[in-house]
């Protein structure tokens, strides 16, 4: 009978948990306006890059900085007199609360970047009257993004905080970023009897966007192990085995093996096979034990049956 084989090897293994997951930007604000008034200066533009303590918005204040300039005028001039005994340490204090209260209602009309980030989309133009607490834009820090996902509470003890995952975003179908668990939460849901885990990704070039949905591969027990093609095993009752061809080339044996865990195209095999021995891929289906059979090439894992018989011909 002609069969394709597949030679088993060690090859470096871990068992994954997959997840969903949705990014969060590492630290979000909504800057809004402190007070009700009229904009006289947008120091940004739509998705720019700030810097923290960038002033972003200005407001009308012109009556603001006279009241600040006269207010520290107060004050020096009350400095001078203490430092002459000419008026009370009281006198002096009282015009520095003044000079502190005017300054502050200054700030309250400028809106400033409190970290480093990027700002989104701006809601308000220059010359626009705003309210307090109406929003003007958003600011995230997206150096390093937040991985918010579920897992099932079974697989609870496999997560450990430093564990390495893997995660890919739809918009780059092709890459696989790398991150590491940073924490659990503090209980499982009743309902879905899942518990969150937030994992970090750095993100120093920027691509990924706080929003994104991405499919999160956790890594656990690497190590090194025999896996074989899934479509090799068969199954019988409660037994599981392989036709493996005999050391003679041309007849096959019946091998009952135990199988772990499970990988798109693979599985893992625990027991009952040895480094180097060739087991039947395809052409298997109706083998009997001491059937000869005809080698017509070797399953690499993965290739296509019209690479396999190309194989064979090229020999």
């Amino acid at each position: 009978m002609p069969v394709i084989v597949y030679e088993t090897r060690l090859v470096p293994y871990s068992d994954r948990i997959e997840a969903i997951g949705t990014l969060q930007a590492n630290e979000t604000v909504a800057l809004t306006a402190n007070v009700a008034d009229t904009i006289t200066a947008l120091n940004f533009d739509d998705g720019a890059r700030v810097e923290a303590g960038d002033v972003l918005v200005e407001m009308t204040n012109v009556e603001e900085r006279a009241l600040l300039d006269e207010a520290l005028a107060q004050y020096n001039r009350a400095r001078e007199l203490a430092e002459s005994g000419s008026v009370p340490q009281a006198t002096l204090d009282a015009r520095r609360r003044d000079y502190e209260t005017t300054r502050a209602r200054l700030q309250d009309r400028l809106v400033i970047a409190p970290f480093d980030g990027v700002v989104g989309l701006r809601n308000v133009s220059v010359g626009a009257y705003v309210s307090p607490g109406q929003l003007i834009t958003t600011l995230n820090d997206d150096s390093i993004l937040k991985l918010d996902f579920s897992i099932p509470e079974v697989h609870l003890a496999a997560v450990q905080t430093g564990q390495p995952i893997e995660a890919v975003a739809r918009a780059y179908p092709d890459e696989t970023f790398t991150g590491q668990i940073e924490a659990t939460d503090t209980a499982i849901d009743p309902v879905t009897r899942s518990i969150r885990v937030r994992a970090i990704l750095p993100n120093e070039e920027h691509r990924l966007i706080p929003g994104m949905m991405m499919t999160i591969e956790i890594l656990r027990g690497e190590r090194m192990a025999i896996v074989i093609p899934e479509d090799a095993p068969i199954t019988e009752g409660r037994e599981t085995f392989v036709w493996v061809v005999a050391d003679d080339n041309t007849t096959v044996e019946r091998r009952v093996i135990v199988t772990g865990s499970r990988q798109p195209g693979v599985v893992e095999v625990t027991s009952g096979l040895d480094v180097g021995e060739r087991i039947v891929t395809r052409g298997g289906s109706s083998l009997r034990p001491g059937n000869t059979v005809e080698v017509l090439g070797t399953d690499g894992g993965g290739d296509s049956l019209s690479d396999l018989l190309s194989q064979n011909i090229s020999e």
